[in-house]
């Protein structure tokens, strides 16, 4: 149920993508580009989804399970360090230069979009040297701490 559940979520964020044209860099460039023929659709988009999220998490934050009955956990807020910072920029340069987020570029690889497989690829490689990063930096925590405390 679980799976279908998140596949029919997938599929209307999905398609909410394509009717938008969200997974056309081109358009994505375009509201970037503040300098050259300014597209706000994207402003739109996102105005939109803010909308329906606020109202999502007002709903969500009144539950303690899902609609499916999993335990439901929202995000807490926190602090504004300089790994958010520095992560919010990666992913800003990494927009604005393909004119892809994760979501798109996944269903414009579904369309067999090529420059799509470039983006993926490069995601996933960013994705593990990240992984493996933070496990050395977990690692190297623990080598501290216990250290420190013998």
């Amino acid at each position: 149920m679980y799976a279908c559940g998140a596949f029919l979520a997938g599929l209307v964020f999905g398609v909410g993508l394509l009717v938008s044209g969200m997974v056309n860099p081109a358009k994505v460039l375009g509201f970037l580009d503040l300098a050259g023929p300014w597209d706000p659709s994207l402003a739109l988009v996102m105005a939109g989804a803010v909308a329906v999220g606020a109202v999502a998490f007002a709903f969500a934050g009144r539950r303690a399970a899902t609609l499916l009955g999993a335990p439901l956990s929202l995000p807490k807020a926190g602090r504004i360090d300089g790994r958010l910072v520095l992560g919010s920029l990666a992913f800003g340069v990494g927009w604005g230069l393909a004119g892809f987020c994760p979501g798109p570029a996944l269903v414009a690889l579904g369309a067999a979009k090529v420059k799509a497989l470039a983006f993926v690829a490069a995601m996933l490689a960013g994705m593990l040297i990240f992984e493996v990063a933070e496990r050395a930096r977990a690692n190297g925590s623990d080598a501290r701490q216990t250290g420190s405390s013998a």
